[in-house]
């Protein structure tokens, strides 16, 4: 089968589209027929190595141990391993693995869910990775509740897109900040207030919230703080994308500040979690989060659609098409 690999960390120049065998679904695993899987991030960092620090966290440490790229994933079920009685054969399902540019990818089945009729395979693919964060961000840790007023950095993007519904879906006053083409997205996916912060200062003390999730990761602190009421949470969401050994510093500041003053600074590092998909696909059915997909791209243009996505302009979710 077709799949997106590399040997070394590096820039995209270390991708390549290669002919590997097809995987076999093993013990309590699915067989996945990829129709899409979603770019975000994370695939940047697995495939440059950084920060370095993921390395030693099994990674692998000169070499990535896994040659394939992409977690999102959405598509049908090819087969099923033994112990696996949730899904059949021809089920379309969306969820997570581990190397989703492929033409079929295996996972374990408590890593899927049945896709919701009312969405296609791109705009489901669009929603794992992302959503896990925002609603953990939204929910989990920002505790945002029915009339706090929460201010998103970094809303036009993969996981701000999301962090935007979950936040109008509990009953927050929101407020999106974004660069200057993202500002009338943002609003058409219900922000109450955008901030263009080409234009605008979101610290200059008119206003203070409640809830901060500061997903595009460059604010100081003293200026997050600035925004925040005396009481108010700052949740960082993500690492950092400079490479660097750690690439949580400020993350890890916020950490150790947070005891010594009344707001609450945290930060955390998304995982998934079968609830929390299960909690996507009913805010999917229900409507009241609908995915952005910006760009789609062929599996052959993944290292073009890596650089889109770093260059920041992408509006929602990049989609790679096997």
């Amino acid at each position: 089968m077709r799949a997106v690999v590399r040997d070394a960390y590096g820039s995209v120049d270390v991708l390549r589209l290669g002919e590997i065998a097809k995987p076999v679904a093993g013990e309590g695993e699915v067989l996945v027929h990829v129709q899409a899987a979603g770019l975000d991030q994370g695939v940047w960092h697995l495939m440059a190595g950084m920060p370095y620090v993921m390395r030693f966290a099994g990674f692998g440490l000169r070499a990535p141990k896994n040659r394939l790229l992409g977690y999102d994933v959405a598509g049908r079920v090819e087969a099923v391993g033994s112990n696996v009685d949730r899904f059949r054969p021809g089920d379309e399902v969306f969820g997570t693995c581990r190397g989703s540019f492929a033409e079929y990818a295996t996972t374990s089945a408590d890593w899927l869910d049945s896709k919701p009729d009312s969405v296609s395979f791109e705009e489901a693919a669009a929603v794992p990775i992302s959503g896990y964060a925002a609603l953990n961000a939204v929910r989990r840790h920002g505790r945002v509740r029915h009339g706090d007023r929460v201010l998103i950095i970094g809303a036009g993007g993969g996981v701000g897109t999301f962090a935007v519904q979950i936040a109008k879906a509990d009953g927050a006053e929101v407020t999106g900040v974004a660069s200057t083409g993202k500002i009338e997205l943002v609003r058409s996916i219900g922000a109450d207030h955008v901030i263009d912060y080409t234009r605008e200062d979101f610290a200059d003390g008119r206003t203070r919230y409640d809830v901060i999730l500061d997903i595009a990761g460059n604010r100081p602190l003293s200026q997050l703080r600035s925004a925040l009421t005396p009481r108010g949470t700052l949740i960082i969401v993500g690492a950092e994308n400079a490479g660097n050994w750690l690439g949580i510093r400020r993350q890890l500041r916020a950490a150790a500040l947070s005891p010594l003053v009344r707001q609450k600074l945290g930060f955390f590092i998304s995982k998934e979690r079968g609830h929390d998909l299960e909690e996507l696909r009913k805010l999917l059915e229900t409507g009241a989060i609908t995915p952005v997909v910006d760009r789609k791209f062929p599996l052959d243009d993944v290292p073009q659609a890596i650089r889109y996505l770093r260059d920041g302009h992408a509006r929602g979710k990049i989609v790679i098409i096997p």
